[in-house]
């Protein structure tokens, strides 16, 4: 197969991310991977979509996912059409060029909005994505498994969230990601309250949501394939996130670690109250942030921490991952003849 990967830039990419993992175990498989960043595509009429790509190929001898990005990045680009590829998997944050280019990212939906309706298989689906840019997306799941949130850019909204809560709330940019600009807020610490609200409405809305007690523990980022839960041996891939002491942030890239987590029924009846929408909206590959029995975040353009999920339960979840991508476009092929 020939898969692309369509991230912000090559230059960004890491050695430890989900996508250099998929990418190299892709390889690994005897597929030739393509990268497109966001600026790299090119409309030449309607029979003529595609990007221009750095391309590994499955002859070449990749040792490592250190290597695959060493060797990406030594590449030319090399035009190809959408009709050469099997697969285009969207793997960018939109977060990251929300400033610097504020027109990347809606753009490069809009090319795979194109390349879809050429006949390539693009996940997760462009036309569900562009509803789901931002935190809003979580707001058409069922209430019950949603904390109470207020979306807003007033000050005056936020003091009025915060008198209907029992102590304290959190408050973040509706559009981003990685923890950036996150705050807890407790009802008797108001002082910095107004220059908290315009830092993070300077940007965009920002988004008011109740504070867990459960939050204490972390949260579990538990993933999700084709509205199913991705599990292997009976272990599930998922991951507790917890934060470090003195900080609201489990992320791991800003100082969270990753622990087993620990999966339940009641996790997983929540989980089974999304999985229906997520698998009819073409949300392929999901990653559902939850505490306790609420889920906080939806992430469906490039959920991480897949290695850590696989090596804290010693799974290999991205080979079965590929291997149900390779099945269902098997499946496809065979139904096109």
């Amino acid at each position: 197969m020939n898969i692309a990967f369509l991230i912000n830039q090559t230059h960004k990419e890491e050695v430890v991310f989900t996508t250099t993992l998929l990418a190299f175990k892709a390889h690994k498989r005897g597929h030739k991977i393509l990268y497109i960043g966001l600026a790299d595509f090119s409309y030449h009429g309607e029979q003529s979509v595609g990007a221009h790509c750095r391309i590994i190929e499955p002859s070449e001898e990749i040792a490592d996912e250190e290597a695959l990005l060493a060797a990406l990045r030594d590449k030319e680009k090399v035009f190809v059409d959408s009709k050469q590829m099997d697969l285009l998997w969207i793997r960018f944050d939109p977060v990251l060029d929300m400033i610097s280019r504020p027109w990347a990212s809606a753009t490069a939906l809009q090319f795979a909005q194109l390349i879809k309706r050429q006949g390539t298989w693009v996940i997760n689906d462009p036309d569900k994505l562009l509803e789901a840019s931002d935190k809003l997306y979580l707001e058409r799941f069922p209430k019950e498994i949603r904390p109470e949130t207020v979306i807003t850019r007033s000050y005056e909204d936020v003091i009025q969230f915060l008198d209907r809560q029992k102590d304290q709330i959190i408050l973040k940019p509706l559009k981003g990601s990685g923890g950036k600009n996150v705050f807890l807020l407790k009802k008797d610490e108001r002082h910095n309250l107004k220059q908290t609200v315009e830092v993070i409405a300077r940007d965009g809305y920002l988004l008011a949501q109740e504070y867990l007690p459960a939050a204490t523990k972390g949260d579990i980022r538990f993933f999700l394939v084709d509205g199913k839960p991705l599990v292997v041996d009976g272990k599930y891939a998922s991951v507790n996130r917890v934060q470090q002491k003195g900080d609201i942030r489990s992320n791991i890239h800003q100082g969270g670690t990753a622990q087993a987590a620990v999966i339940d029924e009641k996790l997983l009846q929540t989980v089974e109250k999304v999985s229906k929408k997520l698998h009819d909206d073409g949300m392929y590959f999901v990653g559902l942030d939850i505490v306790g029995d609420k889920i906080m975040e939806i992430n469906v353009f490039s959920p991480g921490a897949l290695g850590h999920a696989g090596k804290l339960n010693d799974r290999d979840y991205a080979t079965v991952l590929l291997e149900a991508i390779e099945q269902k476009l098997l499946e496809t092929k065979q139904q096109d003849r």
